[in-house]
C-alpha cells in the first residue's frame, strides 16, 4: 500500500518536472537574449529529475510487471526514464529541435498519466 502511495507521489512529481521542462523550452530557451546559467539552472533541475527517476523507475517497473496494466509495459518505463533524463537537460539548449523535444515530452506525459490512472 505504501509503495502505491510513493509511486503515485513520484509519478506526480515527474509530471511536474516534465511540464517545467516544457515551459522552459517553449517560453525562455528561444528568447534571443536568454543566456543559460548551467550551474544555477540546468544542473539543479537535472539533478532533481535524476534523483526522482532513480527512486521512481524500480517501483514503476515492478508495479507494471506485477499488475500488467493495459497499454503499459516495462520498456515504456525504461524509455520514460531516458526521455526525462534527456528532457531535463536539453530544455535549455537553443539547438534542440522542437519536433523531437515535443514528441519526448508528450511520450513522457502519456506514460506518467497512464501510470497514475492505473495505480489509483
Amino acid at each position: 500500500m505504501q509503495t502505491k502511495k510513493t509511486l503515485r507521489e513520484l509519478t506526480a512529481e515527474l509530471l511536474k518536472i516534465n511540464e517545467e521542462a516544457r515551459v522552459q523550452y517553449t517560453t525562455r530557451t528561444h528568447l534571443e537574449n536568454y543566456q543559460v546559467n548551467f550551474y544555477d539552472e540546468v544542473k539543479p533541475f537535472a539533478d532533481q529529475a535524476l534523483m526522482l527517476l532513480k527512486e521512481w523507475e524500480p517501483l514503476a517497473r515492478e508495479w507494471v510487471m506485477q499488475n500488467k496494466p493495459k497499454y503499459l509495459y516495462p520498456i515504456q518505463i525504461k524509455n520514460t526514464y531516458e526521455n526525462i533524463e534527456m528532457i531535463s537537460v536539453v530544455a535549455w539548449q537553443k539547438d534542440t529541435g522542437p519536433k523531437k523535444f515535443n514528441e519526448r515530452v508528450q511520450s513522457v506525459e502519456y506514460v506518467l498519466e497512464k501510470l497514475l490512472e492505473e495505480v489509483q
